[in-house]
Formats: C-alpha cells, structure tokens, sequence
C-alpha cells in the first residue's frame, strides 16, 4: 500500500482540519478567514503571523481540492527525495516568498488606484492614503496553499524533467519540465491582464520564484541544507535493493561466469568487475543526493537504469 510520507499527511491533515473549521466559526459569527487570512500590509487587519497562517485556510471545497491533489500527487515524491526537514522547510519559505509577492502586488495596485485620482503622487502621500482607507483595504485579502504547491510543482520539475506525466485532457503523456513551464506561462500571463478572477496570480508565480532560486542555491552548495534522515534513507534503500537484486543473479556456473557478449571470465575477474560496477552506481548514488537526479550524464543515467534492470 502506498505510504504518505509524514509533512504531507500532516500537511493534508491540517488543512483538512483548518477547511472544516472554517465553515463551523462561521455558523458562530466567527471568521476564521478573516483572522488567519493574509491582509494587505496598509490594512488595519493585517498581522505578520498571517504570512503562514493564510497557507492553511481555502476559500470552497473546489479550491482546497486542487490544492490537496497538487500536494499529494508531487509532495509524497519530493518529500521522499528531500526527506521531511528539507520538505517542510521548502514549502513554508515559498508560502512566505508568495504571500510577500502577493503584497508586493497589491502595493503596487494601491500606488496606481491613488495615482490615477491624484497627479505627482508621492510615496509619502500612498502611506497616507493607506492609513486613511486602512479598514476598507482589508477587503484584499489572500487564503489558499497555491503558492506553496506550485513551488513543490516546479520542484518536481527540476528534480526530474523528463519523467512523463498524464494531464487531462491530453491524450498524451507531457515531460514535468513542459509541464510546469506551461503552468508559468499561464499564470504570468493571467497576473498580467489583471481579469479579475479572484485567483491570486502573482503569490503562484512568487511561490514557484522562491523555490527556483532556492533550488538552484541549493545545486550549488549542496551541503547546504541536507536532511541526513529521510533523504539519506531513501538513497540507501536504493543502493540495498541493487545489492540484492545482482545477489539473485542467477550463475551459469560455480566457478566460471558468462558476460554479455558471450565469452566467459573467472572468479577474480567477475568479482573485480562487479565490485567495479558497484563503486560507480554508489558514486552516481551519492551524486543524486548531492545535486539530484538532473544533475548526471546521460551516461550515468543509463548505467543507473540498466543496473536496476538487472535480475
């Protein structure tokens, strides 16, 4: 049975919890959007805790789904990969970095509003505009995970660009990489006409921008930031069952072996290979938990997938 690893289950669960009792405050005059949703900076509501709070609590049934889904389908992988610290510790930081694009947004919006009414508008006289209409602005207001599974999005991508992914209603299978490049597309483009829609466009695009610098800081020095637990783990996992696999190798005979192509070598010469080919799958191993799994050769990768075919 499939096994959700721990953040994502509690991560699943906690917002499951928030969603519920979102609807219940409200049948007691409670508004718990209101209280952990994320205000604009200007507004008389707003509070700093919101930057985490907001990435918990959804807006209807439809918009916590997708962001369930998107959570689980991608965060069960890279969790696995990352392991749980690494994990959560990504996913928070892209909240955050989305929830300050979002107010970054909505400055700007504030600055054109009052510049169009007002000519020579200065920063001085937005402040003061914003301190004047600070209970009004607190109708801009921001709820929902997106920001944060579109990070893990992306870092499905970059972790494994190639893998193959079944989207309805395409009849084909898309590369993560096209994937997630036609999400950017997508919400760069609706930030940019402004619809109206009530999505928060911009905390998407900030999120997958704070986890793409953090990876690519994290490519470069990847000692970083490493979870010694899980991560290393999971790679050793992957080393054990190649171990065994090449254990329950089948020999033609005792004490002579058969290569590939036909001819045959003795002992000494069948261990030294095999312990040869050992030491290269544990360096590409330890180069995957390094730097990930886009960062091998086509050669290594080939080597990695013909070492975990073999019976």
């Amino acid at each position: 049975m499939f096994r959700i690893p721990t953040v994502t289950k509690n991560l699943l669960i906690i917002n499951l919890l928030a969603f519920i009792a979102t609807y219940v405050l409200q049948l007691r005059g409670i508004d718990l959007a209101d209280i952990g949703g994320l205000h604009f900076f200007m507004a008389s509501h707003f509070h700093f805790y919101q930057l985490v709070t907001y990435l918990f609590l959804h807006a209807s049934f439809m918009h916590i789904l997708s962001n369930m889904f998107g959570l689980w389908m991608f965060g069960c992988v890279i969790e696995n990969v990352w392991g749980p610290k690494k994990f959560l510790f990504y996913y928070i930081t892209c909240g955050i970095g989305a929830g300050l694009l979002q107010e970054i947004a909505q400055f700007v919006s504030f600055y054109v509003t009052v510049a169009e009414q007002v000519p020579e508008t200065t920063l001085g006289m937005v402040m003061e505009y914003g301190t004047h209409y600070a209970n009004a602005l607190n109708t801009w207001t921001t709820i929902g995970a997106s920001g944060a599974v579109y990070a893990i999005i992306l870092a499905f991508g970059m972790t494994f660009p190639n893998e193959r992914l079944f989207i309805i209603p395409f009849p084909f299978p898309i590369k993560a990489k096209w994937f997630v490049l036609g999400y950017v597309a997508i919400e760069f483009f609706s930030a940019l006409a402004s619809s109206g829609d009530g999505v928060a466009h911009t905390a998407h695009l900030g999120g997958m921008l704070f986890g793409y610098l953090m990876i690519r800081y994290w490519n470069k020095h990847p000692n970083a930031y490493y979870d010694r637990g899980r991560g290393q783990q999971f790679f050793e996992n992957l080393k054990r069952n190649f171990e065994q696999r090449q254990q329950r190798r089948p020999d033609s005979r005792p004490d002579m072996h058969v290569e590939h192509g036909g001819s045959k070598e003795d002992d000494q010469a069948y261990n030294a290979r095999k312990r040869q080919n050992q030491e290269e799958i544990d360096a590409i191993l330890d180069k995957i938990r390094k730097s990930g799994y886009d960062s091998l050769t086509k050669e290594e990768k080939k080597k990695l997938f013909d070492a975990s075919n073999q019976r």
